[in-house]
């Protein structure tokens, strides 16, 4: 009798696991959206990781995908859903000042204030064009924007472990083809944790690399036991790349002018955005415009290549360090230096000129929509949204893109 429990046990268990699994026969045009934050372009082979790589042998991969300026988390984040470049999206930086506040990642309530999110992200155009889209984590997804939010979404929480959001994503797609979300993002910030402490050659990193992998493997086979992982489209992309700096390469801008002639400065290591008084930005440039490691720009000259002169959220003076090296002040890097276990060692860095190749991004893209062993000559992250659009069917929103700089690696 015990042994027939037991077998009738495991029986029950099967049957189970079979109808929670079930072939799904309806599935529409669907893209996954996937963000491995910081995943340079060159990870592939550096590390190579075989889950990824195998995707790329039977999809697309792009060389690599050009970040739009300044290669930091948020401003690429909702370019990628948005096709706009940060001046037009106003995600000017990760840090951005506008309506007398100052909006940070910190900062719930700015984070989830869709005053800041300008633009029609994908999931935007989606809903509106009567698809549902989920996201479990993505840059914006937080704010009702233009009043409308995912159908499903939750708040940013780090440590949500990675593998709960891959079955959570899957999850999504055993819905019921009327609730079945057409459009969906996930969101990983392993690659990028990890090589800001270790730099991008460090074997830290290459675990970190192997780690998410074993999710991107994950989420595969989950779309395989659903027999839709030749349907599903999967996007794979990065928001920016990363290098190695190192701490006692800095420029210290209090050693050129005076800080009390600025109403506001917000501080990153590779990037310094300075809000001089009235009247005192040519005096405050003229001391700054020639440095030997931090190059500064008067807005309104800064490079065309940038994108980057448009929208009133752009500095006065922006000023962009020169890859390896930092940007601060005094007091505020010896405050930071002092808590560092080794100064002699690397760190990772981004958020620097997007023309360096340490920044370049990871696209790879794998589905039904996609040609198989494609490789795509380097392209802007602005054209990721006209080719979802695409694929799902829908009219893009205005955008700064334009799908037939990347038509040829759709079907």
């Amino acid at each position: 009798m015990k042994r027939f429990l037991v077998v009738a046990s495991i029986l029950v268990c099967l049957v189970f696991v079979a109808a929670a699994q079930r072939p799904i026969r309806d599935l529409k045009p669907t893209v996954i959206l996937i963000s491995l934050d910081g995943f340079r372009w060159d990870y592939i082979d550096k590390y190579k990781p075989p889950a990824l790589r195998r995707l790329a042998r039977n999809g697309v991969q792009a060389k690599w995908m050009i970040p739009s300026f300044p290669t930091k988390t948020f401003p690429n984040h909702y370019t990628v859903v948005t096709g706009l470049y940060p001046q037009n999206h106003g995600i000017v930086e990760n840090n951005v000042y506008d309506f007398g506040e100052v909006f940070t990642m910190s900062k719930r309530s700015e984070v989830q204030n869709p005053r800041w999110w300008l633009g029609e992200p994908i999931w935007v155009t989606a809903e509106k064009q009567g698809q549902r889209s989920a996201s479990y984590f993505w840059v914006g997804s937080e704010a009702a924007i233009d009043g409308q939010s995912p159908t499903q979404w939750r708040l940013y929480n780090g440590r949500v472990p990675n593998t709960m959001r891959v079955d959570k994503v899957l999850s999504y797609l055993d819905q019921p083809v009327a609730t079945r979300p057409t459009m969906i993002t996930l969101y990983f910030s392993h690659t990028d944790d990890v090589g800001h402490e270790f730099g991008p050659d460090a074997e830290e990193t290459g675990y970190a690399v192997l780690e998410v992998d074993d999710l991107i493997s994950r989420l595969m086979a989950g779309l395989r036991r659903r027999g839709i992982d030749q349907k599903a489209n999967v996007i794979i992309t990065a928001d920016h790349g990363m290098a190695n700096y190192y701490p006692k390469q800095v420029t210290y801008l209090d050693d050129y002018f005076d800080f009390d002639d600025t109403e506001r400065i917000l501080w990153t290591n590779e990037i310094v955005q300075i809000f001089p008084k009235a009247g005192r930005t040519d005096a405050i440039y003229a001391k700054i415009k020639e440095l030997a490691h931090t190059t500064c720009w008067k807005k309104g000259e800064i490079p065309a290549r940038f994108h980057y002169n448009e929208g009133r959220r752009i500095a006065p003076i922006v000023c962009s360090s020169e890859i390896g090296w930092i940007t601060s002040n005094r007091k505020r890097w010896e405050e930071w230096y002092r808590d560092l276990d080794d100064v002699n060692r690397p760190r990772g860095a981004h958020g620097y000129d997007n023309r360096y190749q340490e920044m370049q991004a990871t696209f790879i893209a794998h589905g039904a929509a996609f040609k198989r062993g494609y490789v795509a000559e380097p392209f802007a992250n602005v054209e990721v949204y006209n080719i979802m659009c695409r694929i799902l069917g829908l009219k893009p929103a205005k955008n700064d893109g334009d799908l037939s700089r990347v038509k040829g690696m759709l079907r």
